[in-house]
């Protein structure tokens, strides 16, 4: 009955803190004119630990059947998030509380409350969430992190479809826009009406801080510029980074490249990535120090991970700033034919940083992530990016969450790796299934490694195998390699900035 989901859906907003128990009829009117109904009759029965994915599916049903809604993905997102704004408190609301608790409990509990009223909102998809394919991959630079994205729902024909023919819209400019806030959507943009954001003050400038719907690691939040302005990696945006990092300092921050390529999926939108996670290569150590004269206060050095990082550490965040900044401006002008760097090639800029602030007990680190996005007719798609043999595994961009060792994979992959290993365990060819041919000459490279493969050991394997791509994939995109050749060219580089070996 729809009353008893109704009853259902209010107490859940009680229960989780969204509203409160004198809020209780006002939050029943609001669902009520949601779902077109204009009478009500309150079920006498109590409900308690209330499952919020089937109590939001019996609520879309009915409205489906009512022709309130269509019954497809796209439709059905939009009208849940707009039952689950009925249980919202306002922005300003959300704000005062969350700058309450870190006034008077500190920056951690100021977050805790922020990120479970994103999940109790319904603004991060749990039971989406959840599905997603993730393990650990054992590597000589660490334990990668690996994860097959299934919560970003298939769009359906129908909405496909409707999309095309819907009227396009410069409102919100993009998805990073404050204008997101409470925004309905439509079927070529998410709905946001359960969305907040919280006011923060980075470089002296209005920013919004948020959490990213896919949560791709514990507490992934996004920190983006109140004005629609592109990404640019200059001195400022370290000073943003460390500004961040001050107020929450149990969160690191990274951005982005701001090339295509190797950078991120959104550069129109100043933007940063962040989180309390602490991924490999954060664990990873110096392998060879430099000293910048001057800077001596600063400990650098090149740290063991497959692609090329300077790691600055220090007490004061501003000398970092400097220092990185030194860094950024002679890697842009850098150019070392015998390493097949290029500064630019026909006017075209190609190297810039992905850098990553945090704060490590008493100390600061900013790690600086040489990249370089220049192209060949061998490799069309970058020379530092994942090469083609690849590409059965991993073909896009590897922006900041790959850098760090996190693979973001397609979703493609679950039902792939599931049929290969009946293949495998089975003894098929590999190559006469059309949807597992690409990947026939990777089984062909690691199967002779492993003496027998049945049901019960194929999927370790498999994950192994997956997590052995992704190593390869960052050695691809690192522009001078593990090896003593890369090293020397990675020193040569940094004396050309003015550090000479500790």
């Amino acid at each position: 009955m729809v009353y008893d989901a109704i009853k259902k859906l209010v107490q859940y907003g009680v229960e989780t803190g969204l509203c409160r128990e004198e809020d209780q009829i006002y939050t029943t009117n609001r669902i009520l004119e949601a779902l077109h109904m204009d009478e009500y009759e309150e079920p006498k029965q109590d409900y308690t630990q209330i499952n919020l994915e089937e109590t939001l599916k019996e609520l879309l049903d009915y409205a489906c059947e009512k022709g309130i809604t269509q019954d497809s993905i796209g439709y059905r997102d939009l009208f849940d998030t707009k039952l689950m704004d009925c249980l919202m408190p306002r922005p300003s609301e959300v704000s005062d509380q969350f700058w309450k608790i870190y006034k008077e409990q500190g920056a951690r509990a100021a977050t805790d409350y922020f990120y479970k009223l994103s999940q109790d909102s319904d603004y991060i998809r749990r039971y989406r969430v959840c599905k997603d394919q993730k393990w650990i991959a054992k590597t000589s630079y660490g334990d990668l992190d690996i994860t097959i994205n299934l919560s970003k729902p298939e769009k359906d024909p129908k909405a496909i479809a409707a999309a095309k023919l819907a009227k396009q819209s410069g409102y919100p400019k993009c998805l990073l826009c404050m204008d997101n806030e409470g925004y309905a959507g439509r079927l070529n943009h998410p709905a946001r009406n359960n969305h907040r954001i919280i006011r923060i003050t980075v470089n002296d400038s209005p920013w919004g801080f948020q959490y990213s719907p896919y949560v791709y690691y514990n507490e992934h939040c996004i920190v983006f510029n109140g004005q629609h302005t592109p990404m640019k990696i200059e001195r400022a945006a370290f000073v943003k980074l460390f500004d961040f990092v001050k107020l929450f300092p149990h969160y690191f921050l990274g951005s982005n490249a701001d090339l295509p390529i190797v950078g991120g999926s959104i550069l129109s939108h100043d933007h940063f990535q962040g989180g309390h996670y602490t991924f490999a290569m954060a664990k990873a150590e110096m392998e060879q120090k430099f000293v910048m004269p001057g800077f001596e206060d600063v400990e650098a050095g090149i740290v063991y991970w497959p692609m090329s990082v300077l790691r600055l550490r220090g007490k004061d965040s501003d000398r970092l700033i400097d220092l990185g900044e030194k860094v950024l401006l002679a890697w842009r002008e850098y150019t070392d034919e015998a390493a097949f760097v290029y500064a630019k090639t026909d006017g075209e800029p190609h190297n810039t940083i992905t850098p990553i602030a945090r704060k490590n007990g008493e100390f600061y680190e900013l790690d600086l992530v040489l990249r370089n996005n220049i192209t060949t007719e061998e490799f069309p798609l970058g020379v530092y990016h994942p090469h083609q043999e690849l590409h059965h595994i991993k073909k896009e961009n590897i922006g900041l969450i790959e850098v760090m060792g996190l693979a973001v994979l397609p979703s493609r992959l679950k039902d792939e790796l599931a049929l290969l290993g009946e293949y495998l365990v089975e003894g098929k060819d590999v190559r006469s299934n059309e949807a597992l041919e690409k990947h026939g000459d990777w089984v062909d490279e690691f199967l002779p490694g492993y003496d027998k493969i049945t049901r019960e050991n194929v999927e370790g394997i498999l994950q192994d195998e997956v997590g052995k791509v992704f190593a390869k994939v960052l050695e691809d995109a690192g522009v001078y390699k593990c090896t003593p050749k890369g090293r020397e060219a990675f020193a040569r580089f940094l004396e050309c900035v003015g550090f000479h070996k500790a």
